[in-house]
């Protein structure tokens, strides 16, 4: 097996990503500006496409794209929020989306983070 790990932060005790046998794993993304290291303010809404816009910059500058995800996990903290969080992530994966898994769960890692998503691409 070929197996290519790509670090995140220095120290984190996980990979950013690992490409493997002609697919790309991509850890979990919550919505935090790169540029300014900030949650967007909007609710659900803007942070899933905080999250997903990071997610397409990775699996990009991975050699592959969004149109080449096929499998999805999101974690949503209420899951009241799933009808807005859909209709901003169908803006993202159109008429061939890929196989999905939504989770509510009971908090992330900060009190502020509302959703958290990972996938895995082709390459």
């Amino acid at each position: 097996m070929k197996k290519e790990t790509i670090l995140g932060s220095p120290g984190a005790p996980y990979a950013k990503a690992v490409k493997a046998n002609g697919f790309l794993f991509v850890s979990g993304n919550v919505a935090v500006n790169p540029e300014t290291g900030k949650v967007p303010e909007g609710g659900i809404k803007a942070q899933t496409r905080q999250v997903l816009d990071n997610l397409k910059a990775t699996v990009e500058s991975l050699g592959s794209s969004i149109e080449d995800v096929v499998k999805v996990n999101i974690y949503l903290v209420n899951v009241q929020h799933f009808a807005e969080m859909n209709e901003v992530y169908k803006e993202y994966f159109g008429s061939e989306p890929p196989t999905r898994t939504t989770v509510g769960i009971h908090e992330l890692a900060r009190r502020d983070f509302l959703i958290e998503i990972d996938l895995m691409a082709v390459l």
